[in-house]
């Protein structure tokens, strides 16, 4: 079950000092909600507040408040923020409903500033603003850790098919050592049969006869011991030759990391500060603005009467007539809410224009400095991820050095070792000489070939031992390769998903714009319009010095003349209310392709009065069917258009 799902029933909102509202408390019920009123009634103020509470940045603080909180209740779930001002920048403490706003901000909140109903009016390219929510830097790490499994699983093939061949060649070699080790055992059987006949027949001189099977018996020891050492030193100049590869490696990689420039940890982590300080610094900005904005909008659409009374006071015995005649008496100038005198409307509004200039400017800067954010951060990454490898490198080079010498010296003592065992063996060969006469010249040679065959014995049976112990290695790699074939099938498999999920949510993107878009159309009964559509297209630009290919979605109108024939239009050929139609759409394509419903049960509507009422009604009525909640602020003759099953508040 999703998590809207799961959340069936009522929300609760508290608010407190948010926006022009001073304190308020809200229950919405499951399905469209409208909030009735004209401007300056802070219906607008309400939906900033349910954004923050939902976790939104896009709030502000009421102007004459020091402090500020939202709470929320959603089923179980129970969230609040509060804010506070100082030195001019609010600051807000608490976690919002959502983990990370930034895709509801762009798909789920369409206030009037919403960069994706602005995208259309603005001509932006629409690829960008709907796959932004995309984390390719995580696709991107599961793709290399993928392709990392898939190399090694390659290699473990390779070497199995490598080594398949082996199993015959010691399966024959094991054979020929079981046939070598039968025989000689079968010969030391003989040759025992052998020394116990030539023992007895010299029973007269058995204490001589003891004295050289005595010194036969060390030389087969020391023989036995030589052997010993010869597979030590093997082993050991094996592993020795293998820890200085390894040394020579983390050498070379030591000398790349120490080329690469220095990289200055705690300057990073300081500008990562200042970068955070002042993305907050920015926020803050773009919320007084927009606040500044909004209530300039709200006074100059319909100055309140009681405020334009206490605003004409001043020179009240100057003039005649009713304070609202003389509102009224010229319609291109108001009543400055700040100074209380006359002023020409069209400068407020350039004003306004300046400030809403203004604010893109800091939503430009912020976006800028999230990148840079971005970009520090992952520097620091890589730069920590250095310092540890280098770390590792120098940790894993002492290691080396020191079983280095632990093995070298380990050799000087086998030497000596084996040096000493050949002047003994020297030795004892003499003293066999020495004591031996003709009547024992047979029985030291059976002794002798005893011994010689023993050694051999031995040898064979640790030859048999290690083909043994690879043949058991190699039939468990080979029981093993169904399993890693199987696995690295799927991590093709996964691979390829990986690869193509952007370009299916793309190809999602243009599919659900375009489906809505033909059925709003239908719907809304726009004359002339004979489609609206995005087409997904690749194009080439330049970056820097480089030729790149680039995904855009071209958006494409296509009119019709009175003649009945087609032409393409443009964005600008579209009126105020097509415009912000094509924008709520491309905003409905984003909520859906990403997925919205499951973790985002609101959706909030304003500033539609672009639209006339039985249009809004019937885009109303369509969007009702996506959220959980559906928050609309309405004028009073819009509202009554609208026909669905609806909850309407008048009063916050």
């Amino acid at each position: 079950m999703s998590k809207a799902e799961s959340l069936r029933g009522e929300l609760s909102l508290q608010v407190e000092n948010v926006g022009g509202i001073s304190r308020t408390s809200v229950t919405l019920s499951e399905g469209v909600s409208v909030l009735e009123g004209r401007n300056a009634t802070n219906r607008t103020s309400f939906l900033q507040a349910l954004m923050a509470a939902m976790g939104s940045d896009q709030y502000t603080l009421k102007g004459d408040a020091a402090e500020g909180r939202v709470e929320l209740s959603l089923g179980d779930t129970v969230v609040e923020r509060r804010f506070e001002r100082r030195n001019g920048t609010v600051t807000a403490t608490g976690s919002g409903y959502l983990d990370d706003p930034e895709t509801a901000d762009l798909f789920a909140f369409l206030l009037e500033e919403n960069e994706a109903r602005r995208a259309v009016a603005r001509g932006e390219n629409l690829h960008e603003l709907l796959t932004r929510p995309i984390d390719t830097a995580e696709i991107e790490a599961e793709i290399e850790l993928r392709q990392a499994e898939k190399r090694d699983i390659d290699d473990r093939l390779s070497s199995i098919a490598e080594r398949e061949p082996e199993l015959v060649e010691l399966e024959r070699r094991k054979r020929e050592l079981e046939s070598a080790i039968g025989e000689r055992r079968e010969r030391l059987d003989e040759l025992a049969a052998e020394i116990d006949r030539a023992d007895g027949d010299l029973s007269a001189g058995r204490e001589s006869t003891a004295a050289i099977e005595e010194r036969l018996s060390e030389l087969k020891e020391h023989r036995s011991q030589l052997e010993d050492i010869r597979f030590q030193l093997e082993t050991l100049r094996e592993t020795i030759a293998s820890l200085e590869s390894e040394r020579e490696e983390k050498q070379d990689r030591r000398a790349v990391l120490a080329d690469r420039p220095g990289t200055d940890l705690d300057a990073l982590r300081s500008d990562l500060a200042d970068l955070r300080e002042r993305q907050r610094t920015v926020t803050a900005q773009m919320n007084e603005l927009q606040s500044v904005v909004q209530f300039n909008e709200e006074m100059l659409t319909g100055t309140d009467n009681e405020i334009a009374a206490v605003l004409a006071d001043d020179d009240h015995d100057e003039r005649d007539g009713p304070v609202t005649d003389q509102l009224l008496e010229d319609e291109s100038s108001v009543t400055c809410w700040t100074c209380g005198s006359r002023v020409a409307r069209e400068d407020i509004e350039e004003t306004l224009d300046r400030l809403r200039s203004f604010r893109q400017e800091k939503l430009a800067e912020r976006e800028s400095i999230r990148d840079r954010i971005d970009e520090t951060t992952e520097r620091i990454a890589e730069a920590e991820a250095s310092e540890d490898e280098r770390e590792s490198l120098e940790d894993r080079l002492a290691e080396i050095d020191v079983q280095l010498d632990a093995k070298r010296a380990r050799i000087e003592e086998l030497e000596e070792t084996r040096e000493t065992l050949h002047e003994e063996i020297e030795a004892l060969e003499a003293a066999v000489e020495e004591e031996q006469s003709s009547d024992y010249d047979e029985i030291l040679a059976l002794h002798r070939e005893a011994n010689r065959v023993e050694l051999e014995l031995d040898q064979k049976e640790d030859e048999l031992a290690t083909a043994e112990s690879e043949i058991e290695e190699l039939e468990s790699l080979l029981d093993d390769r169904a399993e890693l074939e199987a696995r690295r099938d799927q991590l093709v498999e996964e691979l390829d998903e990986l690869r193509n999920r952007i370009d299916r949510l793309e190809e999602n993107a243009v599919e659900e714009f375009n489906d809505h878009m033909a059925e709003i159309l239908d719907i809304l009964g726009y004359e002339n319009i004979a489609r609206i559509w995005i087409e997904r297209k690749e194009r080439e630009t330049e970056q820097g010095r480089r030729k790149v290919e680039e995904t855009v979605f071209e958006l494409h109108i296509v009119r019709e003349s009175e003649s009945g024939g087609a032409y393409e239009g443009t964005v600008e050929t579209l009126s105020e209310s097509e415009r912000e139609v094509v924008g709520l759409v491309v905003a409905l394509a984003g909520y859906l392709v990403h997925e919205l419903y499951e973790s985002v049960p609101v959706m909030l509507l304003d500033s539609l009065e672009a639209i006339d009422s039985d249009r809004i009604a019937k885009l109303v009525a369509y969007f009702a069917e996506y959220p959980e909640f559906l928050v609309v602020a309405l004028l009073p003759e819009d509202a009554d258009a609208v026909d669905v099953d609806k909850r309407t508040i008048t009063e916050i």
